[in-house]
């Protein structure tokens, strides 16, 4: 799931905003009167995207109190409105003023108090919904992964150090390496980053209330999906992380630095414990996973390294199968509870959806994340376009304009998801008009022994 890092879409809207898998346009904040949106832009496999949006018209929505049988309000959705926002990353969300997301990671790290947000959101009555899904998962779920015997691994795909041809095989990985710029290292280094904080993403399944693996061993197929699928996305990293160290061509020590970081700093994707949440999550960072590396082949290719093109081709193939599992089960949760996963929909899409690497840091640059998905960004692994295209994607994936008989709340949020997709791809196109008269700005990556690379 590391969603492939994780292009440079900006931050755009509120409530409306990855990645890279890696852009998300945030969640809005009510005052009472109509709320104004943080900015956050998510963007795909650990990518981000640089969508400059500064000074634009807002565009209004009509407001609505979602609120619970029980009167309690759950949140409120109001005027939807373009703020003047920073480049973000293509692999995560980021907020406009991504410097106070890195503060923040920092106090996290630092043992400073955290807001922990809502948790164990979900009813009595969902969660006996999800419990009765057990035996479906055992039978839908668990025959999308691949026995290890017929699996690749990243020895496939990678010199043989037990054979004569080794050194010689190294040599030529080494020249075509040559031939590749420093900004799709970038891109490439912030991919593998985003996989190799692999022991986030298992905990964060492992914190979802009906389908946790409550031993670590337990023989559910909950259980048994969340190890297997974790064992398929271990050999991403691993192979990612022995290209770039036989290429020659990044400076390793930074980028295990920044791998360490990003793993003792976590993530929050405000899945709230939920699994109806979770899933929605994790449906669209395999898409935009999918996605980012999907595109990391296609510019591997062009710079003629054909075997580095079949690596990320495959590591690509691996996203999509993962993802149709993912949409597979809120495909089930709508079929047994449409209100309660439409709103579940609404809720994700409304506080964007964070990429998992969204508090990368390499201990030097407190902006790493929003320099790497400018770049991803800009070289178009993963954008704004993409961040709306998955969001179309899921709602015609979930046939969710043509759900019928929904609750007051629930139709509400069922127009606003329907919607939304057209409304960041106007944003976007703004957006990138706006970006193309910018002035261009370079930063300076670790990751490239300090060179600068262009960000727009």
């Amino acid at each position: 799931m590391a969603m492939a890092t994780k292009g440079a879409a900006a931050a755009v809207v509120g409530s409306v905003a990855t990645a890279s898998c890696r852009m998300q346009l945030g969640g809005w904040s009510s005052n009472g009167m109509g709320s104004r949106p943080s900015a956050t832009l998510c963007v795909p496999s650990r990518l981000r995207t640089e969508v400059l949006l500064r000074g634009l018209m807002a565009t209004d929505v009509a407001a609505h109190d979602f609120r619970s049988k029980a009167g309690r309000r759950i949140h409120r959705c109001g005027s939807i409105n373009l703020v003047r926002a920073e480049a973000v990353s293509a692999s995560t969300v980021v907020p406009a003023g991504a410097g106070a997301q890195h503060a923040a990671a920092l106090r996290k790290s630092r043992g400073a108090p955290v807001d922990l947000g809502k948790t164990h959101s979900m009813s009595l009555e969902q969660l006996e919904i999800v419990k009765s899904m057990d035996s479906w998962a055992g039978e839908t779920l668990l025959p999308l992964l691949k026995p290890i015997e017929r699996s690749w691994q990243p020895s496939d795909y990678l010199p043989d150090s037990s054979s004569e041809s080794f050194y010689e095989d190294v040599r030529e990985l080494r020249k075509r390496a040559l031939e590749i710029p420093d900004d799709y290292f970038v891109v490439l280094v912030g991919d593998m980053i985003t996989e190799e904080a692999l022991p986030t993403y298992q905990t964060m399944l492992n914190t979802l209330d009906g389908t946790r693996d409550e031993t670590g061993a337990s023989p559910t197929p909950w259980g048994k999906w969340t190890r297997t699928w974790t064992a398929e996305e271990n050999r991403h990293g691993d192979a990612l992380n022995r290209y770039l160290y036989l290429s020659g061509r990044v400076n390793m020590r930074a980028v295990e630095k920044t791998i360490q970081y990003l793993i003792g700093s976590g993530m929050d994707p405000k899945t709230e414990n939920n699994p109806y949440l979770g899933f929605v999550y994790t449906s669209f960072q395999e898409r935009a996973t999918f996605i980012s590396h999907g595109n990391t082949a296609r510019h591997a290719k062009e710079y003629g390294d054909m075997k580095l093109a079949n690596l990320c081709g495959t590591i690509a193939a691996d996203e999509r199968r993962h993802e149709i599992a993912y949409t597979l089960i809120v495909e089930k949760l709508f079929e047994l509870d449409p209100n309660g996963t439409m709103l579940a929909f609404y809720d994700m899409m409304k506080k964007g959806i964070t990429m998992p690497a969204h508090l990368m840091y390499d201990g030097e640059s407190q902006t790493l994340f929003d320099d790497f998905s400018a770049v991803a960004q800009r070289l178009g692994v993963y954008t704004a376009a993409d961040y709306a295209s998955i969001l179309q994607h899921l709602v015609k994936r979930w046939k969710v304009e043509n759900i019928p008989g929904l609750s007051g709340e629930a139709a509400k949020a069922q127009d606003f998801v329907c919607k939304l997709p057209s409304r960041i791809v106007r944003l976007a196109e703004r957006a990138e008009s706006k970006r193309a008269k910018d002035e261009l700005k370079t930063a300076r990556f670790s990751w490239v022994h300090n060179r600068e690379v262009l960000l727009n």
